[in-house]
């Protein structure tokens, strides 16, 4: 009788290691064993065929024509009045590309800070035509700045350095916290996909998957991890995205935490023709509406666009598109919401 009872228990032992190590090995899947990452199964990948030149990409980058339309930049005077007027309202602001300034009660959120003139080390990368809305040193007192991702069109260590406000809580991916203590931030929270972080009682902050990559040096290609963000306040769902790809992923996102009331995903960088067609890792304006219809997002916010030229399409080729595409996803063409640089837009404005 004990030796069966022995036996039973055994295999029960086994059974229960068997399936934890599964489970494991699954939600670790971007985990390498050589301490890098990669997205996550069945995600998009490079044919093999692309070709990069950063000689051919600066030749057809001299070709392209920056009009920037008057209405495409509010005046600073005005955008300062502006946050001083809404001051106590929930509201969204775009600094440009993917900076954005969200206020959600009583907290001043910043997303990929970059203030810089240059997306790169010293005086190299492309280089902003349009300045951010407000200067860095005027910007309202944030208490959590999240990062997505290592690029330096989104990590800006030079934003770091002179960053006004320190103690602000600041959310990373995996590996990228030692850019942000290196520089005197004193909350420094690393996450790893869907790690969360219950910042009070109507915010809490989960890191999500997105398809994407990371590199600042030859030397460290996927080293760090990136992903998006899913912000919850109160009744509210705000997806960040990282820069992304479209991917079977954003189904998985869309059952397990849609709907969503408002994902900002990027509409710009994806064509490198000649060299090839688009990027994986950035959506189209289609296919960012697209990820919108997946995640079950009730409005769509494009970003990642009219600031600095990261690719060859026409720098303001990706609204007309994002809008005119809105009905071919089950949108309203209001739904695609569209930010001039500098404009403040309440939460319920958006969110009605």
């Amino acid at each position: 009788m004990i030796k069966i009872q022995n036996t039973f228990l055994i295999l029960i032992i086994t059974l229960f290691i068997f399936m934890t190590k599964n489970v494991y090995s699954e939600t670790k899947y971007h985990h390498m064993a050589d301490g890098t990452f990669r997205n996550v199964e069945g995600s998009p990948t490079r044919s093999g065929k692309s070709k990069w030149s950063y000689w051919t990409f600066y030749q057809e980058k001299k070709k392209l024509k920056i009009n920037i339309p008057k209405d495409h930049v509010i005046n600073k005077t005005n955008v300062l009045n502006s946050l001083e007027t809404n001051k106590d309202q929930d509201y969204f602001l775009w600094i440009g590309h993917a900076t954005f300034l969200m206020k959600l009660g009583k907290h001043v959120i910043i997303t990929d800070p970059i203030f810089s003139k240059n997306a790169g080390p010293l005086f190299l990368g492309s280089y902003r035509y349009v300045d951010p809305a407000i200067p860095l040193k005027k910007i309202p007192k944030t208490n959590l700045l999240l990062l997505t991702h290592s690029h330096y069109d989104h990590l800006d260590t030079r934003t770091l350095k002179r960053f006004p406000h320190k103690e602000t809580k600041v959310m990373t991916p995996l590996k990228l916290g030692k850019y942000f203590s290196s520089r005197k931030f004193k909350d420094v929270n690393e996450l790893d996909w869907l790690q969360s972080k219950v910042i009070d009682q109507d915010l809490k902050i989960t890191l999500i998957p997105a398809v994407h990559w990371s590199k600042r040096t030859p030397f460290d290609t996927n080293k760090a991890l990136w992903g998006s963000y899913l912000i919850e306040y109160k009744n509210k769902k705000i997806l960040f995205a990282c820069d992304t790809g479209t991917g079977n992923v954003y189904k998985d996102i869309g059952n397990k935490f849609g709907p969503i009331d408002m994902l900002f995903i990027n509409i710009g960088a994806y064509d490198f023709r000649p060299m090839f067609d688009k990027s994986i890792y950035h959506t189209t304006p289609e296919e960012a509406l697209d990820v919108g219809r997946m995640v079950k997002a009730k409005k769509v916010v494009g970003m990642h666009w009219g600031t600095f030229v990261l690719s060859l399409e026409d720098p303001f080729e990706p609204p007309v598109r994002f809008k005119q595409s809105a009905k071919k996803f089950g949108y309203n063409e209001e739904d695609a919401v569209l930010f001039k640089i500098g404009e403040l837009k309440k939460l319920q404005q958006i969110i009605k």
